[in-house]
């Protein structure tokens, strides 16, 4: 279709993330393309979250993706905050109507839909290796679909404890010998160009015992762990589905289109491309 030529009336979308990726911006301004929307994203830094947020209401940026360090800097600058973003006191998502910030998180709402797409059984127990604010959203996700029973293992005990705390779960400062029917990685393990990317969030025996395998790292899709679950036959979920499901959802927000899935896949793998 073809998005039409930039004009005055274009209307721009941003993320404000402390090291900012070609990711939301591929993904985005793609999908315009795709379905011929008038809209422009752009991603940007910076130091003054303060400003930044100043400026995308005074400007009629539309919409504003918020990345660490700045998600729960930002709840003080909206003017409503959505209870996705609420309960886990972090946001990803700002949406501008006439000067009226909302904020929200499409990381939270991503995950409960995988968890629903999966059809993952909230009587089974949750094992969730990280305590950072992406393990919040997961572990809230998980939590409010139902999944009672869980352990929030993480190697800094405060935080680890308060996070288990706040879900009602468990702590483990390792991952030692506890298993569950879903794991799930919400640490950099297995991540590309980090210091463990060739290693595993859980081991062999555990992988072997569970009913899903969820690693939320999305660089590369296929983690070490996801490798070793697919080769045990245990089914995944990757953390590619997750930024492409939260990024849709932010989509959605800022256009009012809802582009399809086939859409979405073909927008993340674009997004995804060296």
């Amino acid at each position: 279709m073809g998005r039409p030529p930039l004009n005055k009336d274009t209307r721009l979308c941003i993320s404000l993330a402390g090291r900012p990726s070609n990711i939301g911006t591929r993904f985005h301004n793609h999908l315009y393309e795709v379905l011929g929307l008038d809209f422009l994203y752009k991603a940007f830094t910076t130091t003054d979250i303060a400003a930044a947020i100043g400026g995308v209401r005074a400007l009629g940026i539309r919409g504003c993706s918020v990345s660490m360090p700045f998600k729960r800097d930002v709840l003080a600058l909206v003017d409503e905050v959505e209870p996705s973003a609420r309960v886990i006191d972090a946001v990803n998502t700002i949406v501008n109507d006439g000067g009226h910030l909302t904020a929200s998180n499409t990381d939270y709402l991503a995950v409960q839909r995988l968890i629903d797409q999966y059809a993952l059984d909230p009587a089974a127990p949750v094992l969730i290796r990280g305590s950072g604010g992406m393990a919040s959203a997961v572990g809230a996700a998980f939590r409010d679909r139902g999944f009672g029973a869980g352990t929030v293992v993480a190697r800094n005990g405060a935080t680890g404890r308060e996070l288990a705390d706040r879900l009602g779960y468990e702590y483990a400062p390792e991952v030692g010998s506890p298993t569950a029917a879903v794991l799930v990685n919400v640490t950099p393990i297995g991540m590309a160009g980090g210091p463990e990317q060739g290693q595993q969030a859980f081991g062999t025996d555990a992988i072997a015992k569970a009913h899903t395998v969820f690693d939320v790292v999305a660089t590369p899709a296929e983690t070490p762990l996801i490798r070793a679950a697919r080769e045990a036959g245990i089914p995944v979920i990757t953390g590619a589905e997750v930024v492409a499901l939260q990024a849709a959802e932010q989509f959605e927000r800022y256009t009012g289109v809802r582009p399809t899935p086939e859409q979405v896949a073909e927008a993340s793998a674009v997004s995804r491309a060296d």
